[in-house]
């Protein structure tokens, strides 16, 4: 009996992928942060303004996301769990306890209020009552003094001193002790 003859075709062997290059870590873009700050302080106060409750919950909401917009534009992008994959479209409130995770707690408030925003921006009557607008009025006022608290853009953009600042940097209003 012959024994067989080599095939003369060549399997080659699957090749291992090279390993990835080293992360770059995200940079953050300053002068978008600042920008969306200035939009979400300038929504906040359309916001209060508002008689509509349906108009001032949606209004309200739109500051909240552009506050946290300005926290993922100063701080980067988090890093993709699978490079080779595509990423999924996530929300900003989901992304937003991976790059400030003391933020998750205020991440989970706004995002359980996003479906009411939708609704409300539907026109669809009573999706929001006075008392809900008010209340997010309130939360994102807070919520938004404690993002211009944490972001240091003015060290970010290069500037040093409060002269240095551009004028339509938003301020955090001054504390008030409490009477009592």
């Amino acid at each position: 009996m012959a024994t067989p003859s080599p095939s003369p075709v060549v399997h080659p062997l699957p090749r291992k992928p090279a390993p990835p290059s080293p992360a770059v870590p995200p940079r953050g873009d300053p002068a978008a942060a600042l920008d969306l700050l200035v939009k979400a302080r300038a929504g906040l106060a359309e916001a209060a303004r508002l008689t509509r409750s349906n108009e001032r919950y949606a209004t309200a909401h739109l500051a909240a996301l552009r506050a946290a917009a300005a926290v993922l534009a100063a701080r980067g992008r988090p890093a993709p769990a699978n490079p080779r994959r595509r990423p999924r479209i996530r929300s900003a409130w989901e992304v937003l306890p991976e790059i400030a995770p003391e933020l998750t707690e205020w991440s989970a408030l706004f995002a359980s209020g996003a479906t009411r925003r939708a609704r409300a921006e539907a026109g669809i009557a009573g999706a929001a009552t006075g008392r809900d607008a008010d209340d997010l009025v309130r939360a994102v006022e807070m919520f938004l003094r404690l993002v211009e608290r944490m972001l240091p853009l003015q060290q970010l953009l290069g500037r040093d001193s409060p002269n240095d600042r551009p004028e339509q940097l938003p301020q955090p209003r001054a504390e008030r002790p409490d009477a009592g």
